[in-house]
């Protein structure tokens, strides 16, 4: 059982300590997350199938059908599927992070813990579900007769970049959810406008094509960028690596990460009260 210590000028190195000492209860949490989950459900995991591979199908037919948007490096439902999988785990988790501490409202204000623990947990179920749909995209790539590039072992460099872009931002929207309730509302609008301006449906070098090289370094701002063009990049031969794009998505991924943890420890105390 974590004991808890009160010393003068040590709060701070306490408190990081302790969210290893509540390790257990993160991983209860993040259990307890995936049952509720999946918990009373006909289709069950599949669920987590489904919604990418919808929303494959209708980009497939409106970009490549309609629209006559193509691949060169690999077959344009890859090319949609590669995108959407690590789109959908930054927005799964930003969603589930964001919510955290109104849905545990009765746990905060009922025994001492560090609330980190919380958001941390709850990108656990994002986890699962983006580990579920690789099984989707593995059964594509079978599909198309298309093996991926061995710069396959790279891909959780990416998985964990998208997991930071979605937690910075996730842990500085929960702080402010618990004092203004609206926010609850603009992450719906958020993920939705994000996936328009996220490389899902095209390459992002079609931006630097048609807008200049302006235009795609604007466009690189967004850290989904970097972690989706690294995703095709570690399945096929022929996609090149752009290391600037991948840089500037580490550094904004850093930088609010940062924020997000500042500003979550700046307002801790006050969850309780408020909440």
């Amino acid at each position: 059982m974590p004991h808890l210590i009160i010393e003068a000028g040590r709060s701070e190195a306490h408190y990081w300590c302790d969210i290893y000492r509540y390790k257990d209860l993160f991983f209860f949490l993040a259990w307890r997350d995936l049952l509720v989950r999946y918990k009373q459900t006909v289709v069950g995991v599949l669920w987590a199938v489904l919604r990418p591979l919808l929303t494959m199908l209708i980009f497939v037919a409106i970009f490549s059908r309609v629209a006559g948007l193509h691949s060169k490096d690999m077959p344009y439902s890859i090319l949609v599927l590669s995108g959407m999988l690590p789109w959908q785990f930054f927005a799964t988790a930003l969603s589930e992070s964001s919510s955290s501490l109104i849905t545990n409202a009765n746990l905060i204000t009922k025994i001492y813990f560090p609330r980190i623990i919380l958001p941390a947990s709850s990108v656990i179920v994002a986890l699962v579900d983006f580990l579920i749909t690789l099984c989707l995209l593995a059964a594509v790539m079978l599909w198309c007769q298309f093996l991926p590039s061995w710069r396959i072992i790279f891909l959780p460099v990416f998985i964990l970049l998208a997991l930071v872009a979605a937690l910075g931002p996730g842990l500085m929207i929960t702080a402010l959810n618990v004092q203004y309730r609206d926010f609850r509302y603009i992450i719906p609008f958020v993920v939705q406008f994000g996936l328009y301006i996220s490389p899902v449906g095209f390459s992002s070098a079609v931006v630097g094509e048609k807008f200049g090289a302006l235009a795609h370094v604007l466009y690189s701002l967004n850290p989904m960028v970097g972690v989706i063009d690294g995703f095709r990049w570690c399945l096929g031969d022929g996609t090149s690596f752009d290391g600037g794009t991948f840089t500037v998505s580490v550094v904004i991924s850093l930088v609010f990460l940062a924020t997000g943890i500042r500003y979550f420890r700046k307002t801790e105390k006050s969850f309780a009260d408020i909440i």
